[in-house]
């Protein structure tokens, strides 16, 4: 099985030197057809370029191959690299996530059900030391971090244009949609 956190500390120290966060590392596809996925965006922008991608990419692949000709191969088999941009509907894998999107729709999966639950949607209402809190219709739900198996932001117009692209170069029309 691949260590997804050991790959992420191994690439880590790379996806800073280009400037750039990273959002996940995760292997995607099944045994059919495996992909070590690595999602990373520019700090300032959340958002991350085709030639970001493409020298991350190279250099990543540099990184992983080195490890596998040194006898350290992080992913067992054959595998696709694919490195991307976390995307409108993006998954929310860390703290700070939180606090970036507070105010934005989502949908957490949790570890171990909770009052009941096994999943919580609602709007990011903030977080406090590492308690993340939900408001529900039902109410505020508040989920410690650590029992989020998985979460992601749910595509509303609000989350469109919050993302609304940083530069229109190459698009036909952007249109906008008011709250």
């Amino acid at each position: 099985m691949t260590d997804t956190t050991a790959i992420a500390k191994l690439i880590e120290p790379a996806v800073k030197a280009e400037g750039l966060d990273l959002v996940r590392v995760a292997m995607i596809g099944g045994t059919s057809d495996p992909t070590l996925q690595i999602m990373a965006e520019r700090p300032d922008t959340r958002q991350l370029t085709l030639s970001d991608c493409e020298k991350l990419s190279r250099r990543l692949s540099d990184i992983l191959d080195a490890e596998e000709v040194a006898g350290r191969d992080p992913v067992e088999g054959g595998y696709r690299l694919e490195v991307s941009s976390p995307g409108i509907d993006r998954p929310l894998t860390r703290l700070k996530d939180y606090v970036d999107w507070t105010g934005h729709e989502a949908r957490l999966k949790l570890a171990h059900p909770q009052d009941g639950a096994k999943q919580v949607s609602g709007s990011i209402a903030g977080i406090e030391g590492e308690t993340v809190t939900i408001a529900t219709p039902k109410g505020d739900r508040a989920i410690h971090f650590e029992n989020i198996a998985s979460a992601k932001l749910l595509l509303t117009d609000k989350l469109i244009n919050a993302t609304a692209p940083l530069s229109t170069e190459g698009a036909d029309s952007i249109q906008t949609v008011e709250d």
